[in-house]
């Protein structure tokens, strides 16, 4: 009774297999419905999304500076702002505020700028139409999402927040 059969390692081996195969399809099963972000995957996807939009949008505001003579006297007034001040403030979103981003500084502060620019540019300026107003609207989403999210564990806030959090603890000991 103590040597095991053939019979008993062969059932061994398919339950075996059928474990490993259940822990497969668990592993696709999480993978394709999962319900809950985990912090390093999120943290790098926050990071590749400010990188991305960041640059894009920074791009946006360079190309505003280095026509802003031109653009200037030709740019959209928006509430109540004239051609210049409304371009100012544009560039300050776009420029400034896209470089806070892409550092990860400062970034629950930096997009609602972004966010109201982006509001302005799509309800007012593009009167909330598509396919003008399709890019307006795509930041704004972005930003939103970002604004909530923050600057994940990559960044500039995160290192802050650690040196903070550290201080207080040696404070409290």
């Amino acid at each position: 009774s103590s040597i095991l059969r053939t019979d008993d390692i062969l059932a061994g081996c398919l339950i075996l297999s059928l474990l490993r195969r259940i822990k497969q399809i668990a592993m696709i099963y999480n993978f394709l419905f999962s319900q809950h972000f985990k912090g390093k995957g999120v943290s790098v996807l926050i990071l590749l999304l400010r990188l991305f939009f960041g640059v894009l949008f920074l791009m946006h505001g360079l190309d505003k500076m280095m026509n802003f003579s031109v653009l200037s006297e030709t740019y959209p007034g928006v509430l109540g702002l004239g051609s210049y001040m409304t371009l100012m403030l544009t560039i300050f979103c776009e420029f400034c505020c896209s470089l806070f981003l892409i550092a990860g500084f400062l970034v629950r502060i930096m997009t609602l700028p972004m966010i109201i620019a982006m509001a302005v540019a799509f309800f007012d300026v593009h009167d909330a139409m598509m396919p003008e107003g399709e890019l307006a609207l795509i930041y704004l989403v972005v930003f939103i999402i970002l604004y909530f999210l923050g600057a994940g564990k990559y960044s500039v806030d995160y290192l802050i927040d650690r040196k903070y959090k550290a201080y207080l603890n040696s404070k409290q000991s």
